[in-house]
């Protein structure tokens, strides 16, 4: 999403920093909310991603899914919450069906040891 030029006042940051309340009607899927929340914790810092996370968690649309705690751990990396990043990260890692995706988690797990 980009963050300035001629879209920028109208559909800027601002707006990504609401959390995600209520059910899902109509949207993107979880997976997008996702990958949203990542691209909100780069430019406004991962707890404002963080807050995105914890509502899709919540609706627990992605349970079963080694994304999402994933990427909780990598945001509770990037606060300094390294203890609880391990173990966001744990999970993920027993989800992970890719033996690459499942290698990269294991390093971030021995990183935080």
């Amino acid at each position: 999403m980009p963050c300035g030029g001629a879209l920028g006042g109208r559909y800027g940051l601002a707006a990504d920093r609401r959390p995600l309340r209520g059910p899902r009607t109509a949207g993107p899927s979880p997976v997008i909310e996702l990958n949203r929340a990542v691209a909100v914790a780069t430019p406004s810092g991962p707890e404002h991603g963080l807050e995105l996370v914890e509502a899709l968690a919540s609706r627990g649309e992605l349970a079963g899914s080694h994304l999402l705690p994933a990427v909780r751990g990598e945001l509770l990396t990037r606060l300094g919450r390294h203890d609880d990043a391990r173990s966001a990260l744990l999970p993920a890692l027993a989800l992970c069906g890719n033996a690459a995706e499942r290698a990269v988690l294991q390093r971030k797990v021995d990183e935080l040891s």
